[in-house]
């Protein structure tokens, strides 16, 4: 993506002019992240407890049982969103789906193991282990740069 910016003096409020060959995934995404007012705050509840949670404290979400849960280091939190909106609003560059269960963070991530056939083994920072559904193998090469 190429990005260029003109300073007007006088100009009272920003203006983004967004040019493409096509109104792809990538672009979606950008009008979406630039056309929201205020970012909404991610609240996790444990214990009866409402706490906020930082996208960056994060190392992943994942679905059991109907609920959708986040984990950070501070313990396990209970989502009121469902997966896919989580995957939406989440930052693309940061977080990556692994499953149809699964998001993680790629930068909580400690190593990837590739050695497993047909999937990837991942250790995040707290030393858990996850996998990449076979599904999902492709994404996340290309987001590995690999």
């Amino acid at each position: 993506m190429k990005i260029e910016v003109q300073l007007e003096p006088g100009r009272r409020e920003p203006k983004l002019i967004l040019v493409t060959g096509e109104l792809d995934e990538e672009a979606r995404r950008l009008i979406q992240r630039l056309s929201c007012a205020a970012p909404e705050l991610l609240t996790g509840t444990r214990d009866g407890i409402l706490e906020p949670l930082e996208e960056m404290e994060i190392l992943r979400v994942y679905t059991q049982s109907s609920k959708v849960f986040a984990v950070t280091p501070r313990g396990e939190y209970t989502l009121r969103q469902r997966l896919y909106e989580l995957e939406e609003r989440l930052d693309p560059t940061r977080f990556v789906r692994i499953s149809n269960s699964e998001i993680i963070n790629l930068k909580r991530v400690r190593s990837f193991d590739l050695s497993l056939s047909g999937t990837i083994c991942v250790r995040m920072a707290d030393g858990s282990l996850t996998y990449v559904s076979r599904r999902y193998v492709p994404k996340i090469k290309r987001a590995l740069g690999i």
